[in-house]
Parts: C-alpha cells; sequence; structure tokens
C-alpha cells in the first residue's frame, strides 16, 4: 500500500509476493483470535470490534491476493498488518494497565502461623498450625502469633489484634475471652482452647471474602464494544450499499472492490481501540506522578460514578498513633510531675500506652526514673515503686482493686465520650490525676469530606471501634453515617448494605481487616501507609498517607473518562466522514488505511494531553 511511495523501501519488499508471503501467516496466526470471536459475535447475533477487524483486514488481503496472482492493481497486504499492529498495541496497553489481584491472597496466607505449641497428655507438643483440632489446649507464648480461633483457658495477656481490627491499642485477654488467630500476644503466658481451625478460623473467612470479592467482580464492557455494537452494522450496510450501488450503475467491477475496500479500511477501528487504553496509561501515570497508583482502566471508569464514599477510622481517617491528648491533677502535683511518674512506671514497657507516655515525656522534657518491683496487672494496668513512691497507672477497674477513691468521674466520662483513653495515676494509695489518650485525626480529613460533599458524594465510617469512640472522630470530621463495632468478617456485608440501591461506594482503608470490604467495594482506595494486604486488594493505592489522595484519584478518573469519550468522538465522527468520502469514490485504499493511521495518531495525541492536567 506504501510502498509505491517509499523509494527508498528495497525492489525485494516490494514485490507482491514477498509481501503475499509475509502477510499470510500474520493473517492465519495473529488474525485466528480476531476471526473466531467475529465469528461468535455474528453466531450470537452481535457485532463487535472484531467483526469489522476481520472484515478490513480480510477485504484488504483477499483483494491483494488476487492482484498478485490474477488480477492487475495495488496490493494492500500491509493494510492489514498495520490494522492488526494497532489493535494489538492498544490491547497490549490495556492489559499493562491491569493490576495484579492474586498477591492479596498470597500475603494473607503469610500471616497464618505455621506451627502451633499443643498441650497433650505426654506434654508440649509442636505441630503444623492445621492438624491443631477443636478442643485441643494451645500454649502460646509471648511475642508469638496465636494459631486458631479459641477461648483463653488460664493466663492474662494484652494481644495486639491490630492486623485484623486495624485498632492500635492491645486487647487485654483473661479466662473465657475470646482470641483470634494470627493475631499477637504481647504479655504473658495463654492457654487457649481451640474453637475454630482450619478453614474456619477468621482469617481463613477473610481469604475467602477477599478472594469472592476480587473474583465476582464483573469486568467492565468497553466503550469500543458498545460504540461497535451500532458502528459495525452501519459500516457493513455501507460497504454493501456502496458495492451494489457501483455495480447497479456499471462501473468496472475492480473499481468497486477499491471503493468498497476503501470504506472498510477507512472505518476499520484502530482509532477505537487505542482510545481507552492510551488515555488509561496517560491517565495512570499522571496519578503514579502524584503518589496515585491505578490498577487498570475498569477502576478509573468506575470512580468516575462514586457517589458514596466509606472510611474505616483507625489508620485512615486518624493517624493510626496514639498520642497524649490531655494530663490532668488531682492533688498539688503539676502535670509535669504526673507525666514523670507515669513515663517512670511505664518505662521500657512495648505497650502502645506506654509508648505514647514516654514519647509525650521526651518532647516535653521530662526526666523518668527506673522502677522498682514492677508489674503489669492483666486488663488493668500496672504498679510500680519509684523513688520510694508507690505508683499504680492504669483503667478504673485497677483504681477499684486496690480501693482507691476516685473523683474524676465526670472528667473521665467526657473524655471517653470524645473517644479517649484514659490513664489514671495512683501515688500511695490515693488519685494524683491522669492522662487521657487518643488516635490524631489527619489534619486533612475535615477538608476532604467537605470537598467530598460539595461534589456531590456523601461519607461514612466503618469501624471495628466501640460507638463513643467512632462518633467521637466522626462529629470532629463531618462525617453523619457512623458504622462501628463491625468485625472483620461483616465488612462486606455492610459495604454491600451501602450499595443497596445502585449506589457506587469507594471504601478507603488500611488495615488486613479492611482488605475484604476494599475488594467488596465498586472500588478500593488503599492508603499506602498501610498493611501490603490492604494494598493489593484495592484498586487504587494512595502512596502518601493524605486523604487528599481520595479527591485527586476521582478527578483524575473523570477527566481521563472525558478524554477517552472524547477519543471516541473524534474517531467515530473521523470515520464517519471518511466512510461517505469512500464510497463516492474520492478516496481510495491506500489513502483510506493512511488516514485511517492518522485518526489513530489523533488519538493518541489527545491522550497525551492529560499529562497537563494539575491534580492538586
Amino acid at each position: 500500500m506504501l510502498a509505491p511511495y517509499v523509494a527508498s523501501i528495497p525492489v525485494f519488499f516490494m514485490n507482491p509476493v514477498f509481501q503475499f508471503l509475509v502477510t499470510t501467516p500474520v493473517m492465519i496466526i495473529v488474525g485466528y483470535g480476531f476471526y473466531r470471536r467475529a465469528l461468535i459475535s455474528v453466531a450470537h447475533r452481535g457485532a463487535n470490534m472484531d467483526v469489522l477487524i476481520s472484515l478490513g483486514t480480510l477485504a484488504a488481503y483477499a483483494y491483494s491476493t488476487a492482484t498478485t496472482f490474477f488480477i492487475s492493481g495495488y496490493t494492500y497486504f500491509d493494510t492489514s498488518v498495520f490494522i492488526f499492529a494497532f489493535v494489538l498495541l492498544g490491547r497490549y496497553l490495556e492489559a499493562r494497565a491491569k493490576g495484579s489481584t492474586s498477591e492479596a491472597i498470597r500475603t494473607l496466607l503469610q500471616l497464618k502461623p505455621e506451627f502451633a505449641i499443643v498441650i497433650t497428655e505426654e506434654g508440649e507438643q509442636s505441630v503444623p498450625a492445621d492438624e491443631v483440632r477443636v478442643g485441643d489446649i494451645v500454649l502460646v507464648r509471648s511475642g508469638t502469633k496465636i494459631p486458631v480461633d479459641g477461648i483463653v483457658a488460664e493466663g492474662q495477656s494484652a494481644v495486639d489484634e491490630s492486623l485484623l481490627t486495624g485498632e492500635a491499642v492491645p486487647v487485654d485477654k483473661q479466662p473465657g475471652d475470646e482470641v483470634i488467630g494470627a493475631t499477637i500476644n504481647r504479655e504473658g503466658l495463654l492457654k487457649i482452647k481451640a474453637t475454630k481451625v482450619g478453614a474456619d478460623t477468621t482469617l481463613a473467612q477473610i481469604i475467602r471474602l477477599v478472594d469472592m470479592a476480587q473474583t465476582s467482580k464483573a469486568p467492565i464492557q468497553r466503550f469500543a464494544d458498545r460504540a461497535a455494537s451500532y458502528f459495525v452494522p452501519g459500516v457493513v450496510a455501507a460497504a454493501i450499499l456502496t458495492f451494489g450501488a457501483w455495480t447497479f450503475l456499471g462501473l468496472p467491477s475492480n473499481d468497486v472492490l477499491l471503493r468498497t475496500i476503501a470504506v472498510l479500511v477507512i472505518a476499520c477501528p484502530c482509532a477505537l481501540g487505542l482510545a481507552t487504553p492510551t488515555a488509561v496509561m496517560v491517565g495512570t501515570g499522571l496519578g503514579a506522578e502524584n503518589g496515585i497508583l491505578i490498577k487498570g482502566g475498569e477502576y478509573l471508569e468506575r470512580a468516575e460514578d462514586i457517589d458514596t464514599i466509606v472510611f474505616d477510622k483507625t489508620g485512615t481517617l486518624t493517624e493510626g498513633v496514639l498520642t497524649v491528648t490531655n494530663v490532668f491533677s488531682d492533688t498539688s502535683l503539676s502535670e509535669a510531675d504526673i507525666l514523670r511518674l507515669a513515663a517512670s512506671a511505664e518505662r521500657g514497657s512495648e505497650h502502645p500506652l506506654a509508648q505514647a507516655v514516654l514519647r509525650r515525656a521526651a518532647e516535653m522534657g521530662v526526666d523518668s526514673s527506673p522502677p522498682q518491683d514492677f508489674k503489669a496487672m492483666g486488663g488493668q494496668g500496672v504498679t510500680a515503686s519509684v523513688n520510694g513512691a508507690e505508683v499504680a497507672l492504669g483503667n478504673k477497674a485497677l483504681m477499684d482493686a486496690r480501693g482507691i477513691e476516685v473523683k474524676q468521674g465526670a472528667k473521665i466520662r467526657e473524655f471517653e465520650a470524645q473517644g479517649k483513653t484514659v490513664m489514671l495515676l495512683a501515688v500511695n494509695g490515693t488519685l494524683a490525676g491522669g492522662i487521657a489518650l487518643a488516635d490524631r485525626v489527619r489534619a486533612e480529613a475535615a477538608g476532604v469530606v467537605t470537598e467530598l460533599q460539595d461534589m456531590g458524594i456523601q461519607s461514612g465510617m466503618l469501624t471495628g471501634d466501640n460507638q463513643a469512640a467512632a462518633r467521637a472522630i466522626a462529629t470532629q470530621i463531618g462525617i453523619r453515617s457512623v458504622h462501628a463495632e463491625v468485625l472483620p468478617q461483616d465488612k462486606t456485608a455492610e459495604i454491600a448494605r451501602f450499595m443497596e440501591g445502585g449506589n457506587v461506594v469507594a471504601m478507603v482503608g488500611d488495615g488486613i481487616n479492611d482488605a475484604a470490604a476494599l475488594a467488596e467495594a465498586d472500588v478500593g482506595i488503599a492508603i499506602g501507609t498501610g498493611t501490603d494486604v490492604a494494598i493489593e486488594a484495592s484498586d487504587i493505592t494512595l502512596l502518601q498517607a493524605d486523604l487528599r489522595g481520595v479527591v485527586a484519584s476521582i478527578k483524575l478518573s473523570k477527566r481521563t473518562m472525558t478524554t477517552i469519550r472524547q477519543n471516541f468522538g473524534w474517531a467515530l465522527v473521523y470515520n464517519s466522514i471518511g466512510i461517505p468520502i469512500a464510497a463516492l469514490g474520492f478516496l481510495r485504499p491506500e489513502f483510506a488505511a493512511a488516514a485511517m493511521a492518522m485518526s489513530s495518531v489523533s488519538v493518541v495525541a489527545n491522550s497525551l494531553r492529560l499529562k497537563r492536567y494539575k491534580l492538586h
């Protein structure tokens, strides 16, 4: 097709027989998939891009074969090859834009403990975790993972459940309390009676939910196929009309075939095939440059229609780290004295509450002293001797157990209503004061919720934390819809309820407990500072711990989808104008193929304009 106009091409490559020999394998090997899908589409009384691609390539190939061996005229073998090349390029770019969904499952499986210590009549035995049976007593030492779901039979400890619940504060456990497999025993020795093992554990259920939610997502129906369902029958009709009209008017058969082929070639939807993937590649690239990782075009399309965003609390709306917010005194001791005694009592402890107190003391330049006779009281707090003074630091239960009168009930209730954790400090048997701690709200959270409301998007909160803490945070931020005390395995059901009535719902989270909900939502958005599982289960990842990326993601989606529609509009208008020109004989096949290529170039150029879009 182009060979007669390019003098630098060697004569050997211009030989029609050589072009036939090179093109034929392409038609068989590359074209097989297109032709097979086209036949299936026609058999089901449909018409997609594959039908038009098949018609254009076969028409050019058949005519070129005829001119090579039977009649005189130009060959258009390269037209068929170019059509395949453009379409396959588009599909390659599209495939590159998609993310993997299986890594989330592999990461979750890595959380599962491999072995468990089972107490038998013969003593302690280490066995594979999968071989533990319901009713077995499992020994869990400090700092190790709990291998099964169960009930504490003996011992007291603080268990870090943040991997599954997202909450930073370890949960105190004592006999009769339930524990979840894969959580971490932070303090003390526990004996656990197994109640759920293997596939019945909470972790296994979450793995199944992530798998089901990811695989159940219906693949997006591309704009190109929808456009082709109307466009293809029109093109075929135009080609038939061209052939019939010129035959009826007595035009030589060679010219009739040329005009018919020109119609099919100018209409071949290479630009349609590039319209989505080029815009998606540029859009996802722009997002990556701004710290927003988007796994593919289908997520960009879904994000455009989001009307409800559900946020996890801890680590998402909040920073996920406890900080001291208030220090109050009930005696003549100063706040610095209260902080010094508390830091001394907690010195060397790894408990998050203790770490928060120690950080605040360091920030304030308050020195602490090594404690003597340190004792951790499971579920209550600690006691110690600090410079000769008997210090007790913990909750009201600790004060009650030691017979210490608490006169700050109203203040404690006020702090707790704000979602804060209160630690009371007693010195020598008398209440001296206390410390309130909270997970600090992200500075940008309230502004993001307001901006989303201005965009017509409603916000909600979904958390495993208690009602008081959740509503306190929601009030600060401006969120009205609050769903608290939700178990990890129940979060997908809550997301499904948000999606009732056709709402397009995005879930924003950072923890393993959010993974299934992220996968269940129409669009899952993970905070990049969160767990690998949440990131892998999500559709969009924000590399920076900045919620403004949620708004930027939606804006990027809208701009990218606008570009895609412009691309489709240009391609369809361009081809629609070219069809009558080709049908009237003013556009030979070789120029039709060149025009088709220019249409593709214009689509790519329009997609590249996205690079200049400012997200912030």
